[in-house]
């Protein structure tokens, strides 16, 4: 009996394994989220700057008597924001008790990947830093780069 059999239908089983994500725009690029990471997203709302923060921290948000820190992610990996202010979203993640939003150019839309079409961050090339990318997927004819956001947003 081969002992690594088995191990070949774990890996198989785990490629196969199906994640739902959101897929929005960020420049020129176009990111996606694990979809149970995600609350909700929001229009821009009004940001209330708070001084003393750090230049990528847009502000805080009250949603609902909830205080959110909203992050701005062009500012923090320096990428030019492109497209109409009506089409901006801010996207609110939850992480047990911590919650925080970031604001993205435009939400795409919900997918489902397959975790094996999903390729290592060694191969990315973005304008992110590939500590805080989890990988790179091909969906049809474009590339997604699947973000880590409890690394970006410090959960």
């Amino acid at each position: 009996m081969d002992i690594n059999a088995g191990l070949d239908l774990k890996n198989a089983y785990g490629e196969n394994e199906e994640i739902q994500v959101v897929a929005f725009k960020l420049g020129r690029e176009e990111y996606a989220v694990d979809v149970l990471s995600v609350q909700e997203i929001n229009r821009l709302l009004n940001i209330t700057r708070v001084p003393r923060t750090a230049k990528y921290i847009e502000g805080v948000v009250n949603l609902r008597g909830n205080i959110i820190p909203i992050i701005n992610l062009h500012t923090r990996f320096n990428i030019e924001a492109v497209g109409d202010e009506e089409d901006k979203r801010i996207i609110v993640f939850q992480f047990d008790d911590t919650k925080a939003g970031i604001i993205v150019d435009e939400v795409s839309e919900v997918l489902r990947l397959n975790k094996g079409d999903i390729e290592e961050t060694s191969r990315v090339y973005s304008s992110i830093d590939t500590d805080h990318i989890k990988g790179i997927a091909k969906v049809d004819n474009r590339l997604l780069i699947l973000l880590d956001i409890a690394k970006i947003l410090g959960a």
